[in-house]
């Protein structure tokens, strides 16, 4: 067997699948004469014949039949090998893409499988997202519902989630019901619309109230100033989990669920390049679920991470 050589095995299952030595050779993109020649050259190779042929059908026999699933096992583990050591270059160069929040070992991670840029254009989680589907980036970390991920046709896995908290006035630090604090809701759509999705879903399902407003003050200086005006603890927003609260406001645990936020990384389904696959496996690699599948966990039921058929908690 020392002159098999893949070539010739990809070639043995491109005819057993068509069962025309003409389709199979417009497939593999070769002249019809040569794909026969290589095919009898196989069976001298092998010792055995693959096909019963005539003028007018071919066959296979019962060795080719046999030979057939080990052959296609062996050419796909050929393939991830080839993939494999493709993502070990590191030579590939893999734009990627966020909103505030990237792993903080994201260098470490990356650096033996790919060059990786990340882009200075700091965007919504959606925006993200539909750059990813028109290509000018290859990854984003974001927050991406399911519908969004079919219809922009990307794939995620998780890769961080925050557990939001509630800011209050006062001096009682204890721990609220997810049904009892305010959900800010923006009517600024471009920089909003992801937030305000998650935000409306989490207000019907378990039973919070949500706050019109219009001045962009989800997060920073002016969101304290709504927590102020409001009569019930408000819910701080992914973008707000690292800034300082002034010393007239206080942090209070949600429960009664736990409300998470979740960051995936997102990328396009049909993407074949190594450096990009590598990136992602090498990012995604050992995360588990960080808490969003625990029983007292909420996360919408749109979201890729929950699990399928659990009710909302605490609707």
């Amino acid at each position: 067997m020392t002159g098999v050589e893949l070539r010739q095995l990809r070639y043995f299952v491109a005819v057993a699948e068509e069962l025309n030595f003409g389709r199979a050779a417009e497939r593999l993109l070769i002249a019809g004469p040569s794909l026969s020649q290589q095919i009898k050259a196989l069976e001298r190779d092998l010792g055995v014949r693959l096909f019963d042929r005539d003028r007018r059908s071919v066959s296979l026999t019962p060795a080719g039949a046999a030979l057939l699933p080990p052959t296609r096992d062996l050419l796909e583990r050929a393939d991830e090998l080839k993939r494999r050591a493709g993502r070990l270059s590191g030579s590939e160069s893999v734009r990627l893409g966020y909103v505030n929040w990237i792993p903080p070992d994201l260098t470490m991670r990356t650096a033996p499988v790919a060059r990786l840029h990340i882009d200075a254009w700091v965007a919504p989680s959606h925006t993200q997202a539909a750059r990813v589907a028109d290509g000018s980036l290859d990854l984003a970390v974001c927050w991406a519902p399911a519908e969004d991920l079919e219809r922009l046709g990307l794939r995620a896995r998780l890769l961080g989630a925050d557990r939001l908290y509630a800011v209050a006035k006062g001096t009682d630090a204890g721990a609220v019901a997810a049904g009892d604090i305010d959900v800010l809701i923006d009517d600024d759509l471009t920089s909003w619309a992801s937030w305000n999705a998650y935000a409306e879903r989490l207000t019907r399902e378990v039973g919070a109230r949500a706050v019109r407003i219009a001045d962009g003050a989800i997060t920073g200086p002016a969101f304290f100033d709504h927590v102020r005006r409001c009569t019930r603890p408000v819910l701080n927003s992914p973008k707000g989990q690292t800034d300082p609260l002034p010393s007239d406001l206080v942090r209070r645990e949600v429960v009664g669920p736990k409300v998470y936020w979740t960051w995936s990384l997102v990328w396009r389904e049909n993407e074949v390049r190594p450096g990009v696959l590598g990136v992602v496996d090498a990012l995604s690699e050992g995360v588990g679920d960080l808490g969003v599948h625990a029983p007292d966990a909420w996360l919408p039921g749109n979201d890729p991470h929950a699990l399928p058929g659990r009710p909302a908690l605490g609707a």
